[in-house]
This record gives C-alpha cells, structure tokens and sequence, in this order.
C-alpha cells in the first residue's frame, strides 16, 4: 500500500509539473506575440501632418519605461528631421533657397521638409504646429508676417525646437532679434543698387532731365527689406545731389509680382509728366511688376530697372527685343538655404551661432550675369 501511494504521489506531482510548464510556455508565447503586435502597431503608425495631441502621444509613448525597447526605438526615429516653412514657397527665390536647405540637410543625413505658407499666417502657424508635433528636431523659416514672430518663439521653445530665420527676421515689437537669422546684407546691396543708378544716370546725362523720374518698389511692413530701399535712396542721391527727390516716388507692395505690378502701375498713372523711369525696390518680384506695368504704358523702351536677386532679371536679359530689366544685384539663394542650415545644425549640436549672417551681393548685367552667376544663371 506505502509504494502504490507513493507511486500515486510521484505521479502527481510529475503531472502538476508538466501542467505548470506547460502554462508557462503558453504564457511565453502570448507575451511574444503582444509585443510584435505592439512593435507592429508602432512601426505602422505614420507621422502625424496636423494633430498636437497625436504628437504628444507619440512622445509619451517614446519615453514611457514600460513600453518594449523596439516600440521605443520605432516611435523616437534617430533620423535627423528639419522643416523649412516659407512665407511664399512658390517663389523662385525660396524654391532655389529651399532645394539648397533641402541638400544640406540630407548631407548631413536628414529629412527636409519643404512647406509653402502662401503668404497666409494661419497656413504659417499651421506649418509650425505640424513640425512641431512631428517631432522636428529643427526649424528654418522665412515668416509671412514679422509680429507673429513671438508666438512662433513660444511654441517651439516650449517644444524644446531650435529655430532660425530666413531672409525675414523672427523679431520682437523693438525690432530686435528672437532668434538666429540667416539673410541678404540688406543695406549695403540696396547701396549696390543705387550706386548702379546714379553711375547710369551720369553716363547719360539723365540728372537735369525733367521727364526722369525715380521710382522705389518698397515692402514697409517687412523689416529685411526696408533696409534695402533705404540704400538705394541714400547712396543714389549722395551720388547725384542735383536730382530733384520731388521726382522720387514709391509704391508699397507685398513681395508679389502682381502687387509689385499693381503698386507701380498707380504711380505712373499718377505721374504722366515722367516718360523716364529709373526703378528699383525691395525683391526681384517687384521690379518685375513694375517693368510689366511699363510695358502697358507704352514707357519701357526709354526705362532702366534694376532688379534685386537676379533669379528673375536673368531671364529678361535673355529676352529676344531686350526688356527695360538691364541690371539686378545678385546674391545666392544657395547661400541662404545652406548657410541657414548651418546654423541650425550648430544650434541642434548645442553650438554658439552668430545671431546675423549676411550674404552679400554684386550688380550683374546681360554682359556679366553668366560668368558672374554661374549655374543660377541658367
């Protein structure tokens, strides 16, 4: 009876063993096929283009203990992610300035975004969130309306997303700077300008003429280009001291061609004793509104424009019959894409950066353009 009872006994605990092995194995393989489950749904889930709270899930989630290794790894992606957001992305400043931003990123083995805001703050805004809450690890940005500047500030400071500025400074009511700003020498290429003018208007004997006329294309409200009309009126007039300033006007425009052209063709409505026009202004786009506003008017043949950027007088100095665009101050778009990335990827590495980088420019002409401007000339 002792050895059938302890044969019993052995029996039973060799099944209770096998039971509970057996649980445990199941138990094993459940947990496996939860975290590929887990790591599967965190692998599949796309970024998101317009949610904040989606984005602070995925960084919640990135930084929760409790979550797998591989699902960590897979919602916090090591690669480099910039945004470049332009307040008119459909320009060809800012395309040639973004592709240049969009290689230095991707040298650097990155992502860039390009986004057109459409001159539209709400677009704008719209674009920051977005970058924001796709965890951008940095922002470059050309902003449609300077005195949004400080909410921008605000909100990738608080998403701990360095920042820098583009061509238009992000900056507070007093004018000063919020952040790193990557742009054009503004005043001293608005002296280039003016500078060409008066050296034009010398060799033709054009001061004392009474149906010359000067006409500035200006942008006001946008502090990187009030500088540049500021040079070109200040060093065209200390230049040729005996032309009439009663005979220069301006036109306010927004940046558009269709603006620019707009503004200009008020002006010389406005004035038909002036049958010469000398122009230049804040941006390309403009000088080119105004030159299709001359056009109109039958007053091109006996015009002289000078651009600023020569992304747009180029193809006027190829015109067959010539255009009233003769001359522009030329400076790289490259210049500003790539030197704007560099300084936000000092910033990302927790570098000191410069708080300015100016590019400067040199007056370019259908004689000069080619060799002057290389592969942008094409």
């Amino acid at each position: 009876m002792k050895a059938k009872k302890l044969t019993a006994l052995l029996m039973t605990v060799v099944l209770g063993a096998a039971a509970l092995t057996g649980c445990s194995t199941e138990t094993g393989e459940t947990a496996k096929e939860t975290t590929k489950e887990t790591t599967k749904t965190t692998t599949e889930a796309p970024k998101d283009t317009g949610s904040d709270t989606a984005g602070e899930t995925t960084k919640e989630t990135s930084k929760d203990e409790d979550t797998s290794e591989a699902a960590v790894k897979t919602g916090s992606d090591d690669k480099l992610l910039v945004y470049g957001i332009y307040k008119a992305g459909d320009q060809t400043w800012f395309i040639d300035e973004g592709e240049a931003a969009k290689k230095a990123v991707e040298a650097a083995g990155g992502e860039f975004v390009y986004v057109d805001a459409k001159m539209n703050p709400e677009e704008y805004l719209k674009a920051i969130d977005n970058a924001i809450a796709n965890q951008a690890d940095g922002i470059v940005t050309c902003i449609p309306d300077q005195t949004m500047s400080q909410a921008v500030i605000d909100k990738c400071t608080e998403a701990n997303i360095p920042v820098v500025a583009a061509d238009d400074a992000l900056q507070d009511a007093n004018g000063e700077k919020l952040a790193p700003w990557v742009g054009i020498n503004a005043y001293v290429i608005g002296e280039a300008n003016g500078e060409w003018l008066a050296n034009y208007v010398k060799e033709n004997n054009l001061a004392a003429d009474e149906e010359v006329g000067m006409l500035l294309m200006t942008m006001d409200t946008v502090s990187s280009c009030v500088p540049r009309a500021e040079g070109e009126y200040d060093k065209f007039t200390e230049l040729v001291p005996e032309f009439d300033t009663a005979k220069i006007y301006r036109a306010d425009y927004d940046g558009t061609t269709d603006k620019g052209n707009t503004a200009a063709a008020a002006v010389i409505t406005a004035h038909p004793e002036i049958k010469k026009w000398l122009v230049t202004g804040a941006n390309e786009e403009g000088v080119i509104g105004a030159a299709r506003a001359l056009e109109s008017a039958g007053l091109d043949k006996d015009a002289c424009a000078v651009g600023l950027g020569a992304y747009m007088a180029k193809d006027e100095f190829k015109k067959e019959g010539g255009s009233c665009v003769v001359a522009s101050a030329y400076f790289s778009a490259d210049s500003v894409g790539a030197g704007s990335v560099d300084v936000l990827m000092g910033l990302i590495e927790g570098k000191e950066v410069p708080q300015e980088t100016a590019v400067d420019a040199v007056v370019v002409t259908a004689d000069t353009y080619e060799e002057v401007m290389g592969e942008a000339a094409k």
